[in-house]
């Protein structure tokens, strides 16, 4: 297989990675002579490697580590033991103002520019208003927030102050927003009376006071206005977040956190029951974010770094994640198909932007309508694109190199909520393979298991971590004695974690994800990814999305179903299922074939994007509604009504 891109040489001896191994060399006298031989020490020698980011990097601390490790094993160890730093000071030991701290985009607010003196003293006046509010470390801050820099600086101040961070996007509906927010009882909310989207404007402010009502721990409420309407009353103290930022202060101050101490709390999607509140430690997601941003992305100093995304989802954090390594944070809130599918393209343009992170969604629809980004684009500055949120379908791949551009180094990854962080992603020395995310991360013990858990090459199975990185969960929020925690990731394996993707090293030491292993089609016997059917369907573009199931009937019989959902106006033919049968056939087996292709007006997603393919599964098994599935974590809940009914029709026997 003829690789899509090759690294230069220019581009290998500039890298970030480079000065990295010339580090590793000039203080360990350690050479290694390709990315699998260095990653492979990352592994085996866990204590030194992470030592030698925290060295590398030369993080700020006030007091140094005695100890990598405590010895223990997962999911308890303890990293950096009796270090203390914080997060936001090694964010500011960046600043420079010869260029922008953060690039604010938006559907209608004019693009803002905030330099780094500015961001210090912005930050510097709202963690003055949480401590005059009563702050202290540990207390729990929430948000209620669009992706702008009001919010970015919300979170600095947050961390800066040693307060935990957690936040919902206001496309959340409230009892999904209380189901979170409920479990951490935060002192302060901050939120939007409103938020725009695909050209309209939403009110929130009646959601807002549900939320206060409910949650009883909140005292005051920081309101930020951006559809200008009114502030309600509410039983809390109400503050103006641009009142807030004419707040005296002394400057900025740092609080120093243990290495172990909780830094924010993201969750689980909740489509099957109360989101899993995943807390995350101050100097793992540090040391983490160092890495990827800079061994694994290649991020310099003074650079643009974009990704699309919602407060609500991971990727926010990791985006802000860039100002550590003394680039630019672009942001950008909105729909990313409005006005147009072209519109984030053109920011990319304007905004001089070097990595442009996405979803494979994104891309695959940009595919879809034929759009030649090339041609009306010029993207000189663009050196990356990032993808993630599912796989990237291998014509995806060839639509960037063919219509978005040809020199570049597309950078598919892979991780999760859980880490926030890739366990496999980008490594700037290695080509691109399509269908493939180019490597394993460093410091990440990942493998694939088969069905004895033996470990593999070139053969699908379950990814495998095992050893422990700084980035796993510290615990869940209120979790006793680790029982979710224990559940989510060690149950199968024990001391193992089981992250459950259904991924294949390749031939080039690449990785190719066939979707959820929960989701995988076990076929009389046989193991299918959906990955592969998916990415026969997304080769026709009059089918705009669709999700297959597999479900084990009574007497070991089998039926496996395909939804698909239409592009507008277009109808599904017979002529078209044989299309897509004979194409499946062809590039897989007679075994990929669904026994049936059904239309839908939806096809089901969570409110953070991912496709529900286990709670449609529950649903047509029988399973009790309220366990099958959560209304509230739902981008569109009125999809599940087809389900249902074709549940109460079938009558499925298992």
């Amino acid at each position: 297989m003829e690789p899509l891109w090759k690294p230069s040489l220019s581009d290998i001896n500039s890298s970030n990675l480079h000065h990295y191994r010339l580090y590793l060399k000039q203080k360990y006298n350690l050479v290694f002579g390709d990315y699998h031989e260095l990653w492979q020490w990352s592994v085996d020698s866990t204590e030194l490697f992470w030592a030698s980011i925290w060295d590398f990097f030369e993080v700020k601390s006030s007091q140094d580590f005695s100890s990598v490790t405590d010895g223990e094993q997962m999911p308890k160890t303890k990293w950096f033991n009796n270090s203390k730093l914080n997060y936001v000071e090694n964010i500011f030991k960046n600043k420079n103002n010869g260029f922008p701290a953060i690039i604010s985009l938006s559907e209608s607010r004019i693009a803002k520019e905030t330099t780094w003196s500015e961001l210090e003293k912005e930050v510097a006046a709202i963690q003055a208003v949480f401590k005059n509010c009563g702050i202290e470390k540990g207390d729990r801050i929430a948000a209620f927030v669009p992706n702008s820099v009001e919010s970015s600086i919300a979170l600095l101040a947050t961390l800066s102050t040693g307060a935990i961070w957690s936040s919902c996007s206001p496309d959340f509906g409230v009892e999904s927003v209380i189901d979170r927010f409920l479990q951490i009882q935060p002192k302060i909310l901050i939120a939007t009376n409103g938020y725009e989207y695909n050209g309209k404007k939403y009110p929130k402010t009646n959601e807002v006071v549900e939320i206060i009502e409910k949650i009883t721990s909140i005292e005051v409420v920081i309101w930020i206005d951006f559809i200008q309407a009114a502030i309600p009353e509410t039983r809390v103290r109400n503050l103006i977040w641009d009142d807030c930022l004419k707040e005296e202060s002394n400057g900025l101050f740092f609080e120093q956190m243990d290495f172990n101490d909780p830094i924010w709390i993201l969750y689980s999607s909740g489509t099957t029951g109360l989101p899993k509140a995943i807390t995350h430690s101050h100097g793992g997601m540090l040391l983490e974010h160092l890495k990827y941003l800079s061994l694994q992305n290649d991020v310099k100093v003074g650079e643009r770094f974009f990704w699309y995304s919602t407060t609500g989802w991971m990727m926010w954090n990791f985006v802000h994640a860039s100002l550590l390594v003394g680039a630019t944070a672009v942001i950008y809130d909105g729909s990313p198909a409005y006005p147009n599918l072209e519109f984030l393209w053109k920011l990319a343009d304007e905004h001089r932007i070097n990595h442009f992170g996405t979803s494979a969604p994104f891309l695959v629809a940009c595919m879809k309508a034929n759009l030649d980004i090339k041609a009306k684009y010029n993207l000189q500055n663009l050196r990356s694109i990032g993808s993630t949120g599912s796989p990237l379908p291998p014509e995806a791949f060839d639509y960037v190199y063919n219509n978005i551009k040809e020199n570049l180094w597309l950078c598919s990854m892979s991780g999760g909520t859980d880490v926030c962080t890739a366990f496999v992603g980008s490594c700037i020395e290695r080509a691109v393979y399509r269908s493939e995310i180019q490597c394993r991360a460093l410091g990440v013990s990942l493998e694939v298991w088969n069905e004895s858990g033996e470990s593999v090459l070139q053969e699908m199975g379950e990814m495998v971590l095992t050893k422990p990185m700084p980035c796993m969960p510290i615990y869940f929020w209120n979790d006793i004695d680790f029982q979710r925690y224990n559940a989510s990731y060690f149950e199968l394996y024990p001391n193992v974690w089981r992250h459950g993707d259904w991924i294949e090293v390749s031939a080039h030491d690449g990785l190719i994800i066939y979707g959820r292993s929960d989701a995988t089609l076990n076929r009389h016997g046989v193991r299918i990814g959906t990955a592969e059917i998916y990415n026969v369907v997304n080769q026709f573009k009059e089918i705009k999305d669709s999700l297959v199931v597999n479900l084990e009937l009574k007497g070991g019989a089998h039926y496996m179903p395909i939804f698909i959902e239409m592009n507008d106006g277009l109808v599904l033919e017979e002529s078209l299922i044989q299309e897509v049968k004979n194409q499946l056939k062809s590039q897989y087996s007679p075994r990929h074939v669904p026994d049936e292709f059904i239309a839908v007006e939806q096809i089901p997603y969570t409110i953070s994007g991912k496709k529900m393919e286990g709670p449609v599964k529950k649903i047509l098994l029988n399973m009790n509604l309220e366990k099958a599935y959560n209304k509230d974590a739902m981008r569109n809940p009125e999809s599940m009504d087809f389900f249902i009914k074709m549940r109460d029709e079938k009558g499925f026997e298992i």
